[in-house]
């Protein structure tokens, strides 16, 4: 009976080091995986990603690159802080968000995740329905405005940048305690009604345009006016265990994004109409057409200004390093520049 134990043992771990040595070999051998889990958020924002699943481009190119048949995936979430914690427990393989809490994970991670490309260069738009409330300074306790993620969302951070301004360095957060947690949706949803302590919303688009249309709703200020500049808004970002496991795929999926690009800039009608068709919304087709026509946002890939959120975050101790730009990108995506 000994001898048949020992026997089992030996065998159980003669497989366990061939499986070991067959899963070696097949990285070695180049084989990447087959199933990609990407997240993304609410927002035209987002809408490189929405052309990526509407037309298959992922699956596509990654067939044409010797890859395969590759199963995408995708998953939406109404903030930074979840996506995060999507990524770092391996629900998911790459998310998208706001600039602010990437950098805040990059830090975390020591460096560990790392972004493949930018999605957008678009402004944030702070709307309200009080009518006293011009400037930050205008809001009262009775004031509640609604963003993502609660001073981890990129919304968080422009309006912590905004008070800084207003009130003095040392008063970065002085309104922070006045922000409340709630996808755009809700949000929209909340503040349109009338009938919500929400009182104002830091958005993206289109949900700024369909607020900025309610009765009695007005714009107070966006996020290139706080900065004084464009910028990127949103990227794609990864660990570099995936990055590194699958060079292959990460190529894939930055040509896609680039050849999204492309398409959107030249097919702005129909880039309105997918949008409209993956996220089952009911926007007006005019509504978001203008809204993706309009110069001040740009789909791309190539980073700008993203050290407006990393310097600020490094100041106020938030992050504990300070990051150049290019330590934020994988080398893949500082090729595009």
């Amino acid at each position: 009976m000994k001898k048949l134990v020992i026997f089992c043992v030996a065998v159980v771990i003669g497989a366990g080091s061939l499986y070991a040595n067959g899963q070696k070999a097949k990285t070695e051998a180049g084989s990447e995986q087959s199933r990609l889990r990407i997240s993304k958020q609410y927002g035209v924002n987002y809408l490189p990603l929405i052309v990526l699943e509407g037309q298959k481009l992922i699956e596509k190119n990654a067939k044409e690159a010797g890859l395969g048949d590759i199963t995408v995936e995708w998953v939406t979430f109404g903030g930074g802080a979840t996506a995060n914690d999507a990524l770092l427990s391996g629900s998911v393989d790459l998310i998208s968000g706001g600039i602010a809490p990437f950098v805040r994970l990059w830090d975390k991670t020591n460096g560990n995740v790392k972004s493949l490309g930018t999605l957008d260069q678009s402004p944030l738009i702070l709307n309200t329905s009080n009518p006293a409330v011009y400037k930050l300074a205008d809001l009262t306790e009775k004031d509640k405005i609604a963003v993502p993620s609660v001073k981890v969302s990129i919304q968080a951070l422009v309006l912590q940048v905004a008070a800084a301004k207003e009130f003095g360095k040392d008063n970065y957060d002085k309104i922070d305690h006045l922000t409340v947690a709630l996808s755009h949706p809700d949000a929209l949803v909340a503040l349109t009604s009338g009938k919500s302590e929400i009182t104002a919303h830091f958005t993206n688009e289109p949900y700024a345009s369909l607020e900025q249309q309610t009765s009695g709703i007005h714009f107070v200020f966006d996020s290139y006016g706080v900065f004084g500049a464009r910028h990127s808004t949103n990227l794609v970002s990864t660990t570099a265990d995936f990055y590194n496991n699958n060079p292959k795929l990460s190529a894939v999926i930055l040509k896609s994004l680039n050849e999204a690009d492309a398409w959107i800039a030249a097919n702005k009608r129909e880039a309105a109409r997918l949008y409209l068709e993956v996220t089952k919304s009911n926007e007006p087709l005019e509504l978001v057409l203008q809204i993706i026509s309009r110069d001040e946002i740009t789909y791309t890939t190539k980073p700008l200004n993203v050290t407006f959120f990393s310097d600020f975050l490094y100041d106020t101790g938030a992050i504990s390093r300070k990051p150049v730009q290019d330590e934020l990108f994988f080398p893949i995506a500082l090729d595009t520049k």
